[in-house]
């Protein structure tokens, strides 16, 4: 068998990531070994992202860049996979006519016989076709050597059809792996050496909704708690309406499950969440929160906000700014409203200009690095348990890891800590990271 070189850069969410893993997986028992430098490759695939408008330009612009590669090597296969590919099919290639093989977010099992297809140098090999089940939605993955969290998908696709949203037309309908598969594949990860799972769906309190059982997702979590070598389980993403008091109580009652939800709010005005199809008020994400902080005090809230979103006054922003006022999130992911095309909020007429949003967003950001600077400042002086994952960015004489609060926390220490909880005072803080100092080191 030909030894293959594989180059993947991979665009958008924990989704595409872990779909980037499966890939790396399904094409290397035919021959495809994986590559860092895609000057090396003989395939390079592109794993996008069409969520914002932004990430589309990325997209476009590297693949500009992998064409030069193609002139000094004609044999050279370059494919587009995910959800950019499953938006816009054949008609990427009018802005890329040296693409080779175009596959949706459903085809990735196929992607052994499209290589080959697309290697005959004929015509731009094309699938996008949506399937009733996704056959690479449980593929199994192989943990790097030495890694100690791995991803897990749960699930795939999206019900909710929010109006500015790409997601449920390219991603497709819900569909729940079954309960058995994804204990099996944890346990087997514990089995190699893997602490802590991220457990991802594009909404995983959803989770069971078509299953033909009692499944659901805090009977799923409960399972894994029990599962021996695994220490941390983690989860994203969550639709607030999907919130169970349910849900809730498994951050007071799972042992294992971290003191972090990531729960997407968008907007802090009632009228621009019914024009964005969220089916909850603002007084309902808050009292999801303060159940959260009830079940769970010292639990860390992270969230989503758009701003711009057509018909948003003044006043609308401001009800956003005041609810983050009143829950001070840990963490914010803030962007400025994107038109996408096939979505609800395309035909809408009263757009906010651009200048308003830049604006917007602009203060929107500074109020919440206050908010999470002060968060992180009352750390100060805690002890804290941190999952050792590697060395710092800043310095090889330090260890990196994160907190069940997911703050990334930089203290000095040796090589073998990493893969160990270890105690931690806090002794700094900064705006995206906390420095510390070990305390003694827990074994195991």
């Amino acid at each position: 068998m030909a030894i293959k070189k594989l180059y993947i850069q991979t665009f958008g969410c924990q989704m595409n990531v872990h779909d980037s893993e499966q890939i790396v997986a399904l094409l290397k028992p035919h021959g495809y070994v994986e590559t860092d430098r895609a000057s090396k490759a003989d395939v390079i695939l592109v794993n996008t992202c069409s969520i914002r408008e932004k990430a589309d330009q990325k997209v476009y612009s590297q693949l500009g860049r992998f064409s030069l590669l193609k002139k000094d090597k004609p044999d050279l296969i370059i494919g587009v996979g995910g959800c950019l590919a499953q938006q816009f099919g054949k008609k990427l290639l009018q802005r890329a006519p040296f693409v080779d093989l175009i596959f949706g977010t459903h085809n990735n099992h196929l992607l052994p016989d499209l290589l080959v297809k697309a290697g005959t140098g004929r015509a731009a090999v094309v699938e996008t076709s949506f399937r009733d089940h996704v056959p690479s939605i449980g593929f199994p993955t192989s943990p790097a050597q030495g890694a100690i969290s791995a991803f897990v998908t749960i699930m795939q696709g999206c019900n909710n059809f929010c109006s500015f949203c790409i997601v449920p037309y390219v991603r497709g309908r819900e569909e729940s792996r079954q309960p058995e598969a994804i204990i099996q594949e944890i346990r087997a990860l514990a089995v190699q050496g893997i602490q802590e799972v991220t457990l991802l769906g594009q909404n995983v309190n959803s989770y069971g909704s078509t299953l033909a059982n009692d499944w659901n997702f805090p009977k799923l979590l409960k399972e894994i708690d029990r599962i021996n070598g695994i220490r941390r389980i983690r989860f994203t993403t969550s639709h607030p309406k999907d919130l169970s008091d349910e849900l809730i109580a498994c951050f007071g009652s799972v042992p294992k499950l971290c003191e972090h939800i990531h729960l997407p709010v968008q907007s802090g005005s009632d009228q621009i969440l019914r024009r964005m199809n969220r089916r909850y008020t603002r007084a309902d994400y808050i009292d999801k929160v303060e159940k959260l902080r009830s079940a769970c005090p010292g639990i860390s809230i992270t969230s989503d906000v758009i701003v711009g979103f057509p018909g948003e006054s003044e006043t609308d922003f401001e009800q956003t700014l005041a609810l983050m006022r009143d829950v001070k999130f840990d963490g914010l992911f803030s962007f400025r409203y994107s038109e996408r095309e096939g979505t609800a909020a395309l035909a809408y007429k009263d757009k906010v200009p651009d200048c308003h949003k830049k604006e917007r967003l602009r203060f929107l950001q500074a109020l919440q690095d206050e908010h999470t600077l002060e968060k992180n400042m009352a750390m100060v002086g805690r002890d804290v348990p941190v999952l050792a994952e590697g060395y710092s960015k800043n310095s090889r004489a330090e260890i990196s890891g994160r907190t069940p609060t997911n703050r990334i926390v930089n203290f000095p220490g040796a090589l073998s800590l990493i893969g160990k909880i270890v105690p931690v005072r806090i002794t700094e803080a900064y705006l995206h990271s906390l420095h510390g100092e070990q305390l003694e080191v827990k074994e195991g």
